[in-house]
């Protein structure tokens, strides 16, 4: 018999608060995080805004040795996994380590270090490159960091997947945990690729919005979009095997029922025409949640502010839940708010999927002014609405043509 697995901690470090509770806060009080790029002089580029984490100082977290070894995506999933674990309330006393997961994903990994690595062995020759290099850069660093930090010692996983990545790390852990594998995981993504080499590469290839008002930047879904706002931060979620959290009295915040995950087989930046594959990741959650579209309350969507990907996620939610539903169903894009955190998006949307069903507040799509007919869904503009909110699908669709949805569901039970 599979089991059911549920939400027992929350963690998270964004551009609207270095917390799970500020992050929430800034999405009910309109908060926008994008502001002018300061980690590097922006002279010659056309992109000057990002999504930044703000007043982020690694000594209130690490000691110095230790932060100099971890590069900042590792930095932002330690801390991110740290609040989720505590809010969890996991123990020595009542858990077992060795059944505990980390499958922290990131779309990229230690970008920075490795751009500045790279200027050091150009400049300084091959002897000068750090003998940390490797273990600050590689992708599975952040979950291996984890691991070490917390000291647990289950499967530890890294799913890169691009903007994908959180999702369907969050999708595999609860594959993990219903089929008995381990009692808990945690499960989410991080980022932090706003340098000098990151932005001229998505620039470059024109997926970045260069407008210079911050609050006409990232515009999901409005006519005027033009790219997408690079952002920073992580997430975390203790994901858990239902009678494992009722035994040590854990608070239930919601339950994940659904996991749906497909290939475009298309194109390595665009997604399939009328988001096809996106569609199908979408029926396959619904599918593997036992439950019809109507079901579906709200849908936060990876909504990137980019004309294909709106457009085509439009496309893909009237594919997946039919003309009714997809006319009925609450829509909006957090990323006016955090920007775009590639592989750690997924990770941070699900939270905030998770405290509309505890607060009942649907999020909004902030900024949004012109209407498009392309993207002709119920995109919840500007203000909140208070809503009891009961069954959330998140989706995330990523470059190489990943595409995932999670369904969770306010616990019952």
């Amino acid at each position: 018999m599979e089991k059911r697995v549920v939400i027992t901690g929350l963690g998270a470090i964004t551009p609207i608060g270095n917390n799970v509770k500020e992050a929430w806060n800034g999405i009910k009080e309109k908060r926008c995080g994008i502001d002018k790029i300061t980690h590097f002089d922006t002279t010659g580029y056309k992109t000057t805004l990002a999504a930044e984490v703000k007043n982020f100082e690694p000594s209130e977290y690490f000691e110095t040795k230790q932060a100099r070894r971890l590069d900042r995506s590792s930095q932002f999933a330690i801390v991110a996994a740290r609040e989720a674990f505590e809010d969890s309330k996991i123990t020595k006393d009542n858990t077992d380590f060795e059944r505990i997961g980390a499958y922290i994903s990131t779309g990229i990994g230690g970008l920075k270090t490795i751009q500045e690595q790279c200027e050091i062995n150009y400049a300084k020759g091959h002897n000068r490159v750090s003998p940390m290099f490797i273990p600050m850069a590689i992708a599975n660093m952040p979950a291996g960091n984890v691991t070490i930090d917390l000291g647990i010692k289950g499967e530890s996983i890294s799913v890169i997947t691009a903007c994908a990545s959180s999702t369907n790390a969050i999708g595999e852990a609860y594959r993990a945990i219903k089929l008995g594998t381990e009692d808990a995981i945690l499960a989410g993504g991080t980022e932090a690729s706003i340098c000098e080499i990151g932005i001229a590469g998505f620039e470059n290839m024109k997926a970045l919005c260069n407008n210079t008002d911050k609050d006409r930047a990232s515009i999901p879904f409005d006519k005027e979009r033009s790219g997408f706002v690079m952002g920073e931060g992580a997430a975390v979620l203790v994901l858990e095997e239902l009678e494992h959290a009722k035994k040590r009295g854990a608070k239930i915040y919601g339950e994940i029922i659904g996991y749906g995950s497909t290939s475009d087989s298309f194109h390595i930046t665009s997604p399939a025409p009328n988001g096809e594959g996106g569609a199908r990741a979408m029926k396959r959650a619904i599918e593997d949640a036992g439950i019809k579209p109507e079901d579906i309350d709200y849908i936060n969507a990876h909504g990137t502010s980019t004309h294909l990907n709106d457009s085509c996620e439009t496309s893909a939610v009237k594919t997946a839940l039919g003309e009714k539903a997809s006319k009925n169903v609450l829509m909006s894009s957090t990323k006016g708010n955090t920007g775009h955190l590639l592989g750690a998006a997924g990770a941070t949307e699900a939270i905030f999927s998770v405290m509309a069903i505890e607060d009942g507040i649907v999020p909004p799509t902030i900024n949004y002014k012109e209407k498009d007919e392309e993207c002709d869904l119920n995109i919840v503009p500007n203000e909140p609405i208070k809503k009891n909110v009961k069954v959330v699908m998140s989706n995330s669709l990523g470059f190489g043509g990943h595409n995932a949805s999670i369904i969770i569901r306010k616990y019952e039970k």
